[in-house]
This record gives C-alpha cells, structure tokens and sequence, in this order.
C-alpha cells in the first residue's frame, strides 16, 4: 500500500492560500483518477489501486500544525511503512512554480512536517515540495503563508500544482528515484 497526503488547513477561508499547495495537488490528483473523498478519522480520504496496489490520498483536518496526528492512524491501521508515503506540501525556501522531490529529509521548520516526524518516529517518507517563496523583508511569515499568490506567480504555482499531482500518479508504478529525477525542476 501507498499513502500520498496533501498538507493544508481546512476550510474556505483558506483555500486558495499558499500553505494550501499541498491540499490543491492532491484535489487535482483525485480529480484526474475520479476519485471522490470520504471522511476519515481527522481526515480525507480518497482510494484508488494501481499494479494490485492499494493507494490512499488524504488530507488531513487537523489544520496544518497537526498534521501527523491525522495520518499516523491510517498508517497505523493499514500497516503501511513510513517509505511508502509521500507527503506534497509548501516550501518557501523554493521559488513560486518550483518543485523539489526528495526521499527524505528533516522538518526544515515546516510545522506540519515537524508533525508527522514526531507522529511518525522517522523521517524516511517521500516528499513533493511545491514553491512559495519567501515573504518579502519586513513581513511576518505566517501572514504570507496564509495569504494568497501575487498575480504574477498564479500560473506557475497552478503548472506546479499540476505536476505535483502527475509525479505522485507517476509513483504509483514507477521507483521513486525515477519520479524525482524526472519531475525535479525550477521556476
């Protein structure tokens, strides 16, 4: 089994923010397969299967900072290794319309990875790190997490979105190595 989580904060109000990336590419995705989410414990959930493989999409409800605590339970209950999930979310040390996969790594200060480390007890998962860059000089980073893209950045940010979702497609048969060497890219 995979499990592929979108990060985000849930409601309207922040739908369309930066901190929300992961929760578009994950939209997106399921959307490409037809895919319909379901309530599930602190979460959303959407099923699919590939290659006789059962794969979970999942967006948690906890609101960003708590990420881990919806995803540890289906990881839990499923029995899925922590190198079996990839997690898509914000990086603002990467430029709107970037995209970085790594096979691991540390929190790098984002809050909802610092969750699912701790939840999680390993950093060994996937990662798909979608562009926001930096505020500018002078302006608080919560304010520009969740706030929304200049209209300048807006299209490449929803091309990265995009991309976002055909690299975590792509893993469903495809080595992740393979992925990331392909779907790694720049503004």
């Amino acid at each position: 089994m995979k499990v592929i989580a979108g990060l985000g904060n849930p409601g309207r109000k922040y739908k369309d923010t930066r901190h929300n990336v992961g929760f578009a590419a994950l939209d997106k995705l399921a959307d490409d397969l037809g895919l319909s989410w379901k309530e599930g414990k602190k979460s959303l959930i959407a099923e699919s299967r590939a290659g006789g493989e059962k794969i979970f999409l999942i967006k948690p409800m906890t609101y960003m900072n708590l990420s881990g605590e919806a995803i540890r339970p289906l990881m839990t209950f499923y029995d899925v290794e922590v190198e079996n999930l990839m997690v898509v979310y914000d990086d603002l040390d990467l430029e709107p319309g970037s995209l970085r996969l790594r096979l691991k790594g540390g929190h790098g200060g984002h809050n909802g990875i610092k969750s699912i480390i701790n939840q999680l007890g390993a950093k060994e998962f996937k990662r798909v790190r979608i562009g926001i860059g930096r505020p500018p000089e002078g302006d608080s980073v919560t304010s520009h997490v969740l706030g929304t893209f200049a209209p300048g950045d807006k299209k490449a940010v929803e091309e990265t979105i995009h991309l976002s979702a055909e690299a975590a497609e792509a893993w469903f048969t495809k080595p992740f190595n393979e992925v990331m060497n392909h779907y790694n890219r720049k503004n």
